[in-house]
């Protein structure tokens, strides 16, 4: 590895030494449209789950400045902090009460000042959860809300009054009786909550409400933070006319209509004018799971001046999510073919504008590696390694969730009581009203899907109580796995799946004209069980092979590839015969070709 890096160095400056010097350290900066964070590496932190300090079993702010050091060695460059804003929790922080203020179990504001400074000491730039489609009920604004109709805050949220009679069907997602519509006795009216009862939905149509959520964005830009997240967008402009949709509004189709109301652009022009507009390099990401593929360039096409990137749930649809139908769901059925057309269009998208992001998980989804991978003893690393290097390998900013480093597994809860996660829990009461078939079928699917086999806690080592992440009862089990699976093991292993990833993104950086920026090509796209495709630029092009199976798979690449130096090979061995190549199960490598 460090020899093929010298050389590469070694014929950039003979390229250049009639150049300037300012020429040479620069080249990457002439690329055009270059950017921070095209070019970061960002790792997701569920800081519930990441680091205890105080033995209260819930992750906080202390524990992410005390593993700072653990995350700068990783080599990302930003983080996305899950909320850590005043919350009661019936969402684990999706739920905000107070926006300016840091949630009671995570630490003061004292603590969030001196992690953003150990941050900015290490180059590490924090990207804020934002959540702008609801509050807390528990919000001063809501409890004055719903004392009255003539209360200021009233006209913060969406109500049905009920001299109007029922109101018109709206889907909730997190309610047991999957309605969006409760009924406030103090002001005859119902208010409208999308997600759980205690998260009553904001109304962006009111400019006062608007300006309320804009400060809030200032609070945080001026502390120094270098973004937001923006959560569920698409969902806080609503048709107010609340037009019947009928039959149709249920679980599987409410998403055609939410998210779609065409003054979402009008509030995020407004929100880049008034705010993201007067700070420097500002980053967006917007949850986009419910914009249609079609719409993706209106939101994200940089002549709009609305968002910079989305992030879109098709590589979890088309590996377990594509139905919630039960019995539907196999776990090990894997798409490779669906894959490749998913990163091929969706790269396609932005070859003239915009910019995409990719990941495999985050706190909404299952662990990768077993989602993705394999995460039997003999292959998890394999194929952690594997799915690692395609992420790290994408013409897009590509996410990192915590714990996936290390390779950590699906805790897999049988029982409806082991969850935490209000989704699931209310999903499973909807399935027993129609038969305890039903409910036990989608117990049986969710302990491969839940997002709790995402959010358990991070496994530091084997040898201290509760794997190191704290001295208390931790707010959700420990997989027992962390005997095995833990950072303090892999720390010792240099050839560990953290290691290797320190590796990736060590080389996505020294070659991000290629790896970041290069053009992509897939070769071979009927092929269902490898995946391989080449990025490039006028001077190099580097081979990416990923074997998605735990079965030896050879590929033919093209007469014209001439295979040069390996980059990185998660297995170390490499066979091939004239332009056909075997791949290991699991096995991935990066080549460079002559």
């Amino acid at each position: 590895m460090k020899k093929i890096i010298s050389l590469t160095i070694v014929v950039f400056f003979l390229s250049c030494k009639e150049n300037s010097k300012e020429t040479l350290t620069t080249e990457t900066s002439t690329i055009p449209g270059s950017t921070w964070w095209k070019e970061a590496v960002i790792y997701q932190l569920y800081p519930r789950s990441f680091q205890d300090t105080n033995g209260d079993g819930v992750g906080d702010i202390k524990g992410i400045t005390q593993r700072l050091d653990y995350l700068q060695d990783l080599g990302i460059n930003a983080i996305w902090l899950n909320p850590i804003c005043a919350s009661p929790n019936d969402d684990n922080g999706y739920d905000i009460s107070d926006y300016k203020a840091i949630m009671t179990e995570m630490g003061s504001m004292e603590d969030f000042d001196e992690m953003l400074a150990g941050m900015k000491k290490r180059n590490i730039k924090l990207i804020m959860d934002l959540v702008i489609n609801h509050s807390s009920d528990e919000h001063k604004w809501f409890t004055e809300a719903k004392k009255s109709r003539d209360n200021k805050y009233y006209n913060y949220y969406h109500w049905w009054p009920a001299e109007k009679g029922t109101p018109t069907k709206r889907y909730s997602l997190f309610d047991e009786n999957a309605d969006a519509w409760r009924f406030n006795k103090a002001t005859n009216s119902y208010y409208l909550h999308y997600f759980s009862r205690k998260q009553p939905d904001l109304n962006w149509e009111n400019p006062v409400l608007r300006q309320e959520m804009y400060d809030i964005m200032k609070f945080w830009l001026d502390k120094g933070v270098a973004g937001f997240r923006l959560d569920a967008f698409p969902f806080m402009a609503k048709d107010t006319s609340w037009p019947d949709k009928g039959k149709d509004f249920t679980n599987e189709q409410f998403v055609r209509y939410y998210g779609t109301d065409e003054k979402v652009h009008t509030y995020l022009k407004e929100m880049n004018e008034k705010v993201l507009s007067k700070y420097k390099e500002v980053y967006t990401v917007g949850e986009g799971g419910v914009i249609p593929f079609s719409k993706v360039q209106d939101y994200v096409n940089t002549e709009r001046d609305e968002l910079n990137t989305l992030y879109h749930d098709e590589l979890g649809n088309i590996w377990g999510r594509d139905s919630l139908d039960l019995g539907v769901y196999d776990v090990k059925k894997h798409n490779v073919v669906g894959l490749k057309q998913i990163v091929t269009k969706w790269d396609e998208k932005f070859l003239n504008s915009g910019w995409n992001t990719v990941f495999w998980a985050n706190h909404d989804q299952s662990r990768t590696v077993s989602r993705y991978g394999n995460e039997a003893p003999e292959y998890r690393e394999a194929s952690a390694k594997m799915l690692y290097t395609f992420l790290l390998t994408q013409r897009a900013t590509p996410y990192l969730y915590n714990g996936d480093e290390i390779g950590m597994t699906n805790i897999r809860f049988k029982t409806v009581e082991e969850y935490n996660d209000l989704q699931t829990k209310n999903r499973y009461y909807i399935e027993l009203r129609k038969s305890k078939a039903a409910a036990d079928a989608y117990l049986l699917m969710q302990a491969d899907l839940s997002r709790d086999n995402g959010r358990t806690p991070m496994q530091w080592n084997a040898a201290t109580t509760n794997a190191g992440f704290t001295t208390g009862k931790p707010w959700l089990p420990i997989n027992k796995n962390y005997v095995n699976v833990n950072v303090e093991q892999a720390e010792k292993d240099k050839n560990s799946i953290l290691n290797y990833v320190r590796q990736m993104t060590k080389l996505r950086k020294e070659h991000k004209d290629i790896l970041v920026y290069g053009k992509y090509q897939l070769i071979d796209k009927d092929n269902k069980n490898i995946f391989a495709y080449t990025r490039s630029n006028s001077k190099e092009t580097f081979l990416i092979l990923l074997n998605f199976t735990k079965e030896i798979n050879t590929i033919a690449i093209p007469k014209e590839y001439k295979l040069s130096d390996e980059l990185i090979n998660n297995l170390n061995t490499l066979k091939t015969e004239g332009n056909n190549i075997k791949l290991q199960p699991y096995q991935s490598c990066i080549i460079k070709l002559k």
